[in-house]
C-alpha cells in the first residue's frame, strides 16, 4: 500500500529541522565574524555583525520553536519491517500531531505508554484502523477480567468499537477470569452485565477460565487487524493514575496465534464456554437463588 502523504505542517518540520540547513546555518554563524574579524571596513564589518546577530537569534529561535511546538519522531529506516507499513505509518504521524508524548522508541516498531496516555492510544489504534485502509478491520482483544466494571467506563473506547463495527469491521473479545471469580455471585453478576454490553454493540464475546491458561496466553491484548498489538503490561486503575502498555508494529501474527488458541472453534470454543456459563448462572441471578455448590462443578468443566 502506497503510504500517506504528508501534510503541509510535516513538510515544514521536516524543513526546518533538517540536519543540512542547521549545518549550514552553523557554518554561516562561524564564518560571518571570522569575515568581520580579518575586514578592515568598518561599515563592512558592522554589517557582518548584524548579520550574525540575525543568525544567532534565528537558530535560538528555530530550536526553541520546534521544542515547543512540534514532537519530531524520529523516523523509521525501514518501513518494510513493519507488519503494516501504511497503517504504522498513520499511527506515527497522528502520535505527532496530537502531541501525546515523546515516543522516539517508536521507529524501532514499539512505543511505551503510561497510565491516562494508555486509553488515548488504544482509541487512537482503533480510529486509525477505522480510516486507514488496512484489512482485515477486525480486532481480537482478550482482558484480564478482575474487574469487570473497569471496561464499562471506557466510553470513548467503546464508542471507537462501535463505530469500527458499524463501518464493517468485527471485534472478538475474550474475557479471562480465574474460576474463583466465576462462581462468586458479585462478581458474575457484573461479568454478565459487561458482556450484554459489549454484544449490543456487536461484539462477539468469549470466555476463557485463567488457572487453565498457561501464562503467555493470559495476557491483556488488543490485536489490531495484521498491523499492531497493544499489549497491556501493568493493568490500569479506574482513574487512570497508573498502567503501563506497548505497542508492537512487528510480530502480530505470533499474537494472533497464541489469542485463537483459546478462543478455539466449535464446541470448545470461548464463546461456548461463556454459553455454557450464562445458561446456569443467568437463571440464579435473574431469580436470586444463586447456589455456588452448583455452579462450582459447571465451572470446573468449562
Amino acid at each position: 500500500m502506497p503510504a500517506p502523504r504528508r501534510d503541509p505542517a510535516t513538510r515544514v518540520v521536516d524543513a526546518l529541522a533538517s540536519p543540512v540547513l542547521n549545518a549550514l546555518i552553523g557554518l554561516a554563524g562561524i564564518a560571518v565574524p571570522v569575515i568581520a574579524w580579518v575586514n578592515a571596513r568598518s561599515s563592512v564589518k558592522n554589517s557582518l555583525l548584524m548579520a550574525e546577530t540575525v543568525i544567532v537569534i534565528v537558530m535560538t529561535a528555530n530550536h526553541l520553536w520546534l521544542r515547543k511546538a512540534f514532537i519530531t519522531l524520529r523516523r523509521v529506516t525501514n518501513l518494510k519491517t513493519m507488519d503494516d507499513a501504511h497503517y504504522y505509518d498513520l499511527v506515527r504521524a497522528q502520535l505527532e500531531n496530537e502531541l501525546i508524548s515523546d515516543y522516539g522508541e517508536i521507529a524501532d516498531g514499539h512505543l511505551r505508554v503510561y497510565a491516562s496516555e494508555v486509553p488515548r492510544l488504544s482509541v487512537l489504534l482503533v480510529k486509525t484502523l477505522i480510516d486507514s485502509q488496512s484489512l482485515p478491520k477486525k480486532i481480537l482483544a482478550a482482558d484480564l477480567t478482575t474487574n469487570p466494571s473497569l471496561l464499562t467506563r471506557r466510553r470513548e473506547y467503546l464508542t471507537a468499537n462501535r463505530r469500527l463495527i458499524e463501518a464493517g469491521g468485527s471485534i472478538d473479545r475474550l474475557f479471562i477470569a480465574y474460576q474463583d471469580d466465576l462462581i462468586r455471585e458479585d462478581y458474575a453478576r457484573p461479568l454478565l452485565q459487561l458482556v450484554d454490553h459489549h454484544r449490543q454493540l456487536g461484539v462477539t464475546c468469549g470466555l476463557a477460565v485463567r488457572d487453565r491458561l498457561r501464562a503467555d496466553q493470559a495476557v491483556d491484548v488488543v490485536i489490531i487487524a495484521s498491523a499492531a498489538v497493544l499489549v497491556e503490561e501493568e493493568q490500569g486503575d479506574a482513574d487512570y493514575t497508573r498502567g503501563r502498555s506497548s505497542v508492537y508494529f512487528k510480530g502480530v501474527e505470533r499474537w494472533t496465534g497464541r489469542f485463537e488458541s483459546v478462543w478455539g472453534h466449535g464446541a470448545d470454543s470461548a464463546p461456548m464456554a461463556l454459553q455454557t456459563y450464562e445458561t446456569l448462572a443467568r437463571p440464579m441471578l435473574d431469580s436470586g437463588t444463586w447456589d455456588r455448590d452448583r455452579v462450582k462443578p459447571a465451572v470446573e468443566a468449562l
